[in-house]
């Protein structure tokens, strides 16, 4: 039987509500910073050092992989403007080789003044997920934004979602075993409330499919809710 799905899966605080199959889980260009390009900063060192991924990747190591299969042309590090809440790092990049400075956009950390290291920039977010989150966001947005030569395989490849973790296994294991085939849109993004009541600290990492699934049985082979704990930060 051909099941055509879409489903969503919630990376921390709520529930997502809507159409199609829904797991709960946990789990736009910024502009560019006025600060000064630098690749010797104590600030910028302790960012490269201590920050990582929930699967232990440091930033450069996911901007070495996201640049070989997106749009993504690094540029370089800078120390960004004192505020209140600490010190900021920005990382720079670009889409294409040609682009100038002002065509740059930037992933920012804040450094807190007791030293913890978090990223600000929301549409950067899916990188505290992986690599693999961070490439799929930015390969979507391509998509929306009629970019040429973009990496539809990378959008279409199930092992590319193994990032989520169900109950029973790898999200992209199971879609390989369901027979699945991907589809867009696919959507991968971060939202910091998710609405105006909220109090408790941390944000939404949605991850969005369509996909067809050649499965025996009833469509209830894709109902699965998982919860844990949310985020902070």
């Amino acid at each position: 039987m051909i099941d055509r799905r879409v489903l969503w899966f919630c990376l921390g605080l709520g529930l997502c509500v809507g159409l199609g199959v829904w797991l709960i889980l946990p789990g736009g260009p910024a502009g560019k910073s006025d600060g000064v390009r630098t690749s010797d900063n104590p600030l910028i060192d302790k960012v490269k050092s201590t920050w990582r991924a929930q699967d232990g990747e440091t930033a450069e190591q996911i901007f070495t992989k996201v640049s070989k299969v997106a749009h993504f042309i690094p540029r370089g590090w800078e120390a960004g403007q004192k505020a209140d809440a600490g010190e900021s790092v920005n990382f720079s990049w670009a889409k294409h080789r040609a682009d100038k400075t002002n065509e740059e956009y930037t992933v920012t950390w804040e450094v807190a003044p007791d030293g913890t290291v978090k990223i600000v920039a929301p549409y950067a977010k899916p990188m505290e997920l992986g690599w693999q989150a961070f490439a799929l966001s930015l390969i979507a947005d391509e998509v929306t934004n009629d970019e040429s030569g973009v990496n539809r395989h990378f959008l279409h490849n199930p092992a590319n979602f193994n990032f989520v973790t169900t109950t029973q296994g790898k999200l992209g294991d199971l879609l390989r075993r369901g027979r699945c085939s991907i589809h867009e849109p696919v959507g991968v993004h971060y939202s910091p409330m998710i609405d105006e009541q909220q109090t408790a600290k941390g944000g939404l990492w949605c991850v969005e499919l369509l996909v067809d699934c050649n499965v025996p049985g009833p469509s209830t082979h894709f109902s699965w809710i998982v919860s844990r704990d949310s985020r902070s930060g």
